[in-house]
């Protein structure tokens, strides 16, 4: 039984995540700013802001998850929404590798969430791979900072795994459902054009490519995690409406009103690439929901 060590597991992913491995026998531990409240789980602090971390939860790590990152989704992307964003992810990486750079470790793979917007944040007809070169805007920016602080780890021996996610879906909290509610009301619309791709898969896949990542040894350097599935803003809007039995009437939310409530995060709603699937499939995994309409039938 392996002792998996998840950062930022309180948040939706980290519990998804934790009770699969837990199904799987793997026991987990957790690091977080606060305890956890699941009695089931053994749990850490830090403090990634004042370099302060309970270095006991590393030393007892087989594998490390590491998903800790302030939402890039939850605030416009002001200066100092920005610091936090990219601190969030690289210095806690940092404090990390301290420890284990510090101390002899058990520790055999280190597995880091990244996104897609690695590939920036574009409408193209390309479908991007891991051997792409990273975008010069601000995912792009964050991304790569993202990555170069996971990558060293293979410095010190221990094999990497980088995670790049699409959307989300799942049955509580995330994309799903805020795109759930004004079709329920009955003004659900594509947004902006509607011609732009939304990337995207199943937290059960997602969590089946992160236990994939910790069981294969095989598996190093960078996956992205979105289905094979590709779809438009319209066309996942389209479907999702026929799953939840609801006509679509309104028009199409017109760019202008995102870019006045969202600023410059209204890119990542207003433009999207395919993302290829490939590369994780290659590798042995097989999706469980590689078609949108019946991820979202099992979701709603």
């Amino acid at each position: 039984m392996s002792n998996v060590l998840i950062t930022g597991g309180s948040g939706m992913v980290g519990q998804h995540l934790s009770r699969k491995l837990q199904e799987k026998a793997h026991q987990v531990t957790i690091l977080g700013r606060t305890k956890a409240d699941d009695e089931s789980i053994q749990s850490f602090e830090w403090d990634v802001s004042n370099l302060r971390i309970d270095e006991e939860a590393i030393e007892m790590a087989d594998f490390i998850i590491h998903l800790a990152g302030a939402n890039i989704s939850d605030q416009k992307w002001t200066a100092k929404r920005k610091e936090l964003i990219r601190d969030s992810r690289v210095k806690s990486g940092q404090l990390i590798y301290d420890v284990i750079k510090s101390k002899k470790t058990t520790t055999q793979a280190f597995i880091s969430a990244s996104a897609i917007g690695y590939y920036g944040t574009q409408t193209s007809e390309k479908i991007y791979v891991e051997s792409d070169e990273v975008a010069s805007d601000f995912l792009g920016e964050v991304c790569s900072k993202w990555e170069q602080s996971a990558d060293r780890f293979k410095e010190l021996g221990i094999r990497t795994v980088k995670i790049r996610t699409g959307i989300v879906l799942t049955e509580k909290g995330g994309a799903l459902s805020k795109m759930i509610i004004p079709i329920k009301l009955g003004f659900g619309a594509p947004i902006g054009s509607g011609r732009q791709y939304l990337p995207w898969i199943h937290i059960d896949d997602l969590c089946g490519i992160y236990i994939k990542a910790i069981e294969d040894v095989q598996m190093e350097g960078a996956f992205n995690a979105v289905a094979p599935d590709h779809e438009t803003n319209a066309e996942f809007t389209t479907i999702l409406a026929k799953v939840l039995r609801k006509r679509l009437w309104s028009p199409n939310v017109p760019k202008f009103v995102l870019r006045l409530l969202f600023g410059e995060m209204s890119d990542i709603l207003l433009k999207g690439s395919r993302v290829s699937a490939d590369k994780v499939q290659s590798a042995g995994y097989e999706f469980l929901f590689p078609k949108l309409e019946a991820a979202l039938i099992d979701l709603t």
